[in-house]
C-alpha cells in the first residue's frame, strides 16, 4: 500500500463520544479524518451520564457545551448515614449520554470528520497505514469500546485471571426516570452487593445506574434501598433498563504498530468512580499527539489512568469483599479522607 495512497490520515473505530472526541482532536490537528461506526444517530447504552468537572472542562475545550444538570458534589449513601463533599473546584454537568453524542457529532461533522457506516471485521497493516475492511488509513483509533473488535483483532486482549469458584466480575445497569431532580449532588446509595448512581440530567429527569455481580437486578436493588426507592415513587421509567459488562478488561499493550487502543478499548476497571469519560478524552487526545510515537503514547496513557486505575481498583476490592459495609461509614467519620477522593475526581 502507497504512503500517499490513503482514504484518511486517521481512522477512528467507533463512534461513540469516546471516538468523536478523538476525531475532533484529529481535526483540531489538521488531520482527515474518517469514523467507522454500524449504528446511526445518538447511541445509547449504560452509563452514569455524570460529567466530574475535569470531564466537563475537557468537552468544553473541544468547543461543545452539552445542556445537563449541574453538580456539585458527590454523596454516599446507606440506611443509616449519609457523607457529602462538594467539589473544591468548578462544577460538574449530569447530561444524558444522547445529549453529549450529539453534540460530539455535530462538532466533528462541522470540523470536517466523515462518518462511514460500517464494523470493523478485519485489520491488516503494513509499514505505510492500516486497512480496516477496505479503508485505508495512516493510522487506526480503536474506540470500539469496552469489548473492542480491533484490540482482539490486533492480539492485544488480555485474560482477566481469577481463582477457581471466583466470579467477582461486575457489570453495569442503568434507567431513566421521570421525576425532578431534587438536588445538585451525585449520589452512590450502597445496598448489601449492589451500588446504584442517581444523577440529574436534566429539569425532568434522573438516571440510576446500577453496579453489582452478575445477575444484579435494578428493580431489586432498589427495593434494597428504601430512601432511594420512595424518592422514585411513581415515577415513570423513561426508556428501558441497559445493561454493560463485564467491566473489568485488560489489554497486554495499548499500541500495536499503527494502531492504537483508546477510551475503554484501551481496558477498564470499573464505572465505581465514574471517571471513564475523563480518562477517555484525556487518552484521545494523547493519542493523536503520539501518533507516530507509540512509545510515548504508551508513556501518556500510564499517565492519565495511573490515578484512576490505583484509586478504582481499590475501591472495587473493597466493595466485593467483606469490607463492603465499612465504605460509607468510614466516608462519615474520616471526611477528610473522603474528601481527597472526591477532589480527585473533580480534576
Amino acid at each position: 500500500m502507497p504512503a500517499g495512497d490513503l482514504d484518511a490520515d486517521v481512522l477512528v473505530v467507533g463512534g461513540g463520544p469516546v471516538g468523536l472526541a478523538a476525531a475532533v482532536e484529529a481535526r483540531l490537528a489538521g488531520l482527515s479524518v474518517l469514523v467507522l461506526e454500524p449504528r446511526s444517530g445518538p447511541v445509547d447504552k449504560a452509563c452514569g451520564e455524570g460529567l466530574m468537572p475535569g470531564a466537563l472542562t475537557a468537552v468544553r475545550r473541544l468547543g461543545i457545551d452539552p445542556a445537563g444538570h449541574e453538580l456539585t458534589g458527590i454523596a454516599y449513601v446507606d440506611a443509616t448515614r449519609r457523607a457529602e463533599h462538594r467539589f473544591p473546584r468548578g462544577t460538574g454537568r449530569g447530561v444524558r449520554r444522547t445529549v453529549l453524542h450529539d453534540a460530539l457529532a455535530r462538532r466533528a461533522a462541522e470540523l470536517g470528520a466523515e462518518v462511514v457506516v460500517g464494523r470493523a471485521t478485519s485489520v491488516r497493516q503494513d509499514a505505510h497505514g492500516v486497512v480496516v475492511d477496505g479503508l485505508r488509513a495512516g493510522h487506526v483509533l480503536a474506540c470500539d469500546g469496552l469489548h473492542s473488535t480491533v484490540r482482539r483483532l490486533v492480539g492485544l486482549q488480555a485474560p482477566v485471571r481469577r481463582a477457581r469458584g471466583d466470579d467477582r466480575r461486575r457489570f453495569g445497569l442503568r434507567r431513566h426516570y421521570r421525576v425532578a431532580p431534587w438536588g445538585h449532588l451525585v449520589e452512590v446509595h450502597w445496598a448489601p452487593h449492589a451500588e446504584a448512581y442517581v444523577t440529574p440530567v436534566g429539569p425532568g429527569l434522573v438516571g440510576v445506574a446500577v453496579l453489582g455481580p452478575a445477575r444484579t437486578d435494578l428493580d431489586a436493588t432498589l427495593d434494597a434501598l428504601p430512601a432511594l426507592a420512595r424518592r422514585l415513587a411513581g415515577a415513570e421509567p423513561d426508556g428501558p433498563v441497559r445493561g454493560a459488562g463485564p467491566l473489568l478488561q485488560r489489554t497486554t499493550a495499548r499500541t500495536a504498530g499503527r494502531v492504537l487502543l483508546v477510551g475503554d478499548a484501551s481496558g477498564y476497571v470499573d464505572a465505581l468512580t465514574g471517571e471513564g469519560l475523563r480518562v477517555g478524552l484525556a487518552q484521545a487526545a494523547a493519542a493523536v499527539t503520539h501518533l507516530d510515537d507509540p512509545a510515548g503514547y504508551e508513556r501518556a496513557w500510564v499517565r492519565a489512568t495511573r490515578d484512576y486505575r490505583v484509586l478504582t481498583t481499590g475501591l472495587v476490592a473493597a466493595a466485593t469483599s467483606p469490607a463492603r459495609r465499612t465504605i460509607v461509614p468510614a466516608a462519615a467519620r474520616l471526611p477528610r479522607v473522603y474528601g481527597a477522593i472526591v477532589d480527585r475526581l473533580a480534576r
